[in-house]
């Protein structure tokens, strides 16, 4: 983190509150807790952003010039992080591992020297925070892996993967909300309904949320599968502390 709060130029409209140059679960709380402290209270704001390390702050330059929003924000920079004993989401993602539905999972777990049972037991043993949203509509960026299973990227992006894909991408997992290109590599697929344009939200997981992945075999897939489209799935959300989560 930081000694000082950056705050930088993002064209006529944007300003970023930059709070450190790494992925750190303190810098992200504490981006959490000053939008948190900030919403509503200053007027000219359109809308934030939150990054693994920034906020990207849209506002009005009509109402709100530049210096007097950074002299505003700048009342927000003492805002405590939450500490340890705070309840969070945690979002239980059932998960199909290998296969067709996780065609990396051969080079991942031979990077790793580790068999496909282990793989999936690793990756299955983490609660992982949601450090942000982006690249696409609920596309989850989400920290805390076990560096054991950390895996290069792809060499040459896919075109299309699958809506549902769980992947990883160095020391990061996170799932493909829709069918897009990309270039993680992918170990298994949830057929849940990431990103859903009717529904309200779209995407049910925020940032600040927490996911463990829960191994299931192919007959469940399909049965959670039909849930989904029929809607009458229902995703298992429960509030917990913090202290409660794996890893």
């Amino acid at each position: 983190m930081y000694n000082e709060v950056k705050y930088l130029i993002a064209g006529d409209r944007a300003i970023v509150m930059e709070f450190g140059n790494e992925i750190n679960k303190d810098i992200n709380a504490k981006i959490r807790s000053t939008m948190a402290a900030i919403d509503g209270n200053i007027e000219g704001i359109v809308e934030m952003t939150p990054t693994y390390r920034s906020i990207t702050i849209v506002y009005e330059p009509e109402k709100l010039s530049y210096s007097d929003l950074v002299e505003q924000l700048k009342k927000y920079e003492s805002v405590s992080s939450s500490d340890g004993e705070e309840k969070v989401n945690l979002i239980e993602i059932p998960t199909l591992y290998g296969g067709e539905y996780g065609p990396d999972m051969d080079f991942v777990k031979s990077n790793a020297g580790l068999s496909e049972e282990e793989v999936v037991k690793i990756h299955t043993g983490t609660d992982y925070l949601v450090y942000m949203l982006g690249f696409a509509p609920g596309f989850t960026y989400l920290g805390g892996m076990d560096e054991r299973i950390a895996t290069p990227r792809l060499k040459s992006p896919r075109l299309k993967i699958e809506a549902g894909s769980v992947g990883i991408a160095g020391s990061q997992t996170g799932m493909y909300p829709s069918e897009s290109p990309g270039g993680w590599q992918l170990i298994g697929r949830t057929p849940l309904k990431l990103y859903n344009p009717e529904a309200e939200p779209p995407v049910f997981i925020q940032a600040g949320d927490y996911i463990r992945y829960v191994s299931i075999d192919e007959e469940e897939y399909n049965k959670i599968k039909a849930e989904v489209e029929s809607g009458n799935y229902k995703v298992n959300v429960r509030r917990v502390e913090v202290g409660e989560l794996n890893g």
